[in-house]
């Protein structure tokens, strides 16, 4: 995920993506594809991601709003900043590329996200339970991947207890 440059950084714009996290999004992706990963930050999600054989593109610097829409990926997958929810999935919905965005639950609230999701479509992938994402053993808030063009079997996807657990 990509940090804040301005002032008064928004504390929830720096959690980096723990590997358990990822996990559950494996059976969804094909193999040895290219990732973007968009909101880069510390690449720690990419380093992830290229541990299980996947291309990553994708660097701290770039822009995801102001690169070119023919990115060559078969995935947008990233944790972006949440401060800036709303934009990343209007933008992976512009770009119409397969993607999965790691947001809070409360991404469901809001007229117009709910407008979006509406029009567009999603589905959505539930962790087993809260992701660590400080390594304190004490989540204190719930995320989910928000997905479009997976083909996940329904519009809600439960993982059971012995599908995943998400270690920091």
């Amino acid at each position: 995920m990509s940090k804040l440059k301005l002032m008064g950084k928004n504390h929830s714009d720096e959690l980096y993506t723990p590997e358990g996290a990822i996990d559950i999004l494996l059976p969804y992706l094909k193999p040895k594809t290219v990732i973007w990963d968009c909101a880069f930050g510390t690449g720690k999600l990419a380093k992830h991601f290229e541990e299980k054989g996947f291309i990553v593109v994708g660097k701290q610097e770039q822009d995801f709003f102001n690169t070119d829409s023919d990115m060559v990926c078969s995935y947008i997958i990233t944790n972006p900043p949440f401060s800036k929810k709303i934009r990343f999935i209007e933008e992976c919905y512009n770009r119409k590329k397969p993607f999965a965005l790691l947001l809070p639950l409360t991404t469901l609230e809001g007229i117009k996200i709910q407008k979006m999701f509406r029009e567009n479509g999603i589905q959505i992938l539930f962790p087993r339970g809260r992701i660590d994402f400080n390594g304190k053993k004490a989540p204190w808030f719930y995320t989910c991947w928000f997905t479009w063009g997976l083909n996940l079997p329904e519009q809600l996807n439960f993982m059971k207890a012995q599908q995943q657990e998400v270690k920091s």
